[in-house]
């Protein structure tokens, strides 16, 4: 016990001084030389510091809540008196102020009591019966579910000069129901025209190309964008979609007709290396055919069977070429 030290001004100790430490003294007398920790730049005191560059990390989670002084949150003389005077007014119209001092709120909503233009308690309340009092308290509802916006169809200009129409869908919610109140005067309002602007700068930095093949990418960039910069605003959004890409009339128009030229390209393609595969097939064909005469015989008959129907008494002769130069031949010479 004789060796505790207490603090008689019972204020927090700095990081600076639970560094310091008492050095020991030689021999002679003398401190021996204290170095400056490698950690701690020298920094001129003529010198700024260089300012913070914002960034999206988990800072906010260490930050107070409302930046103020101990000062600032007391009451002055004359909010006291109210706060005195407000009670007062109650409790002598009890209980008809049991009507007024009391408010419901619902399970999928939080209010932030603002006493004297001051948040009270630093937080917010809710669900259930919460007391206040109506002369010198002034209550901001915020409702924690999920809120769908359709941003409006944008009419936007894309990277390879094609101009679009692009609607997006977008969810998100209250996370923090203080912030929303304190840090933004409308989020709703904020958070909306905050997607529309992010959607058409995201659009325009994009081809059309892009922007058809990969619309999953678009969406989780207007995401990824949209959540760092709503944060602060105790906003949280959830998901974003592309709705739909509208083309003007006449770049549907030319865009139908390269796709349809292209397709009767690749059909006569098509059309034309079967040509030579059946031409190859009948070459092979041919050359069987004339090593063994019976093969002929059979095709003949073949073809007869496939020309001759249920009800056809027509039968085909096939002659060929050389038979009918060598009957031709044999007339002229009995001539």
């Amino acid at each position: 016990m004789d060796n505790m030290q207490t603090n008689d001004d019972s204020k927090p100790v700095s990081g600076s001084s639970l560094l310091t430490k008492t050095p020991d003294f030689g021999t002679d007398g003398t401190p021996p030389p204290v170095s400056p920790p490698p950690s701690v730049p020298s920094t001129p005191p003529h010198c700024p510091s260089p300012p913070l560059l914002p960034s999206f990390s988990t800072d906010y989670l260490s930050r107070p809540r409302l930046q103020s002084s101990k000062e600032d949150n007391k009451d002055k003389l004359i909010e006291k008196i109210l706060l005195i005077l407000s009670i007062f007014v109650v409790v002598i119209t009890f209980p008809f102020s049991l009507f007024c001092v009391f408010v419901v709120v619902r399970q999928f909503e939080r209010i932030v009591i603002l006493r004297h233009g001051k948040v009270h308690k630093n937080r917010a309340f809710g669900p259930g019966l919460i007391f206040y009092l109506p002369c010198i308290d002034n209550v901001k509802y915020t409702d924690l579910r999920i809120n769908c916006y359709t941003v409006p169809p944008q009419e936007c200009l894309t990277k390879d000069s094609l101009s679009v129409t692009v609607q997006a869908v977008i969810y998100y919610k209250v996370f923090d129901p203080l912030w929303a109140v304190i840090n933004v005067s409308n989020f709703k309002l904020s958070t909306q025209f905050l997607a529309a602007t992010i959607l058409r700068n995201t659009v325009s930095s994009r081809k059309l190309s892009q922007l058809l093949k990969n619309r999953s990418d678009v969406s989780d960039y207007v995401l990824q964008r949209m959540k760092r910069l709503t944060f602060e605003w105790g906003i949280s959004v959830i998901r974003t979609e592309i709705k739909d890409i509208s083309l003007p009339l006449q770049l549907q128009k030319a865009m139908a007709a390269e796709a349809e030229s292209s397709r009767l390209a690749n059909a006569k393609i098509i059309v034309a290396s079967s040509e030579i595969a059946s031409t190859k097939s009948l070459q092979q064909a041919t050359v069987m055919l004339m090593d063994n005469p019976w093969c002929m015989q059979l095709r003949y008959l073949q073809s007869l069977h496939m020309i001759a129907g249920p009800q056809t008494h027509t039968v085909v002769f096939p002659y060929s070429v050389d038979l009918i130069k060598k009957l031709f031949s044999d007339n002229d010479n009995n001539k």
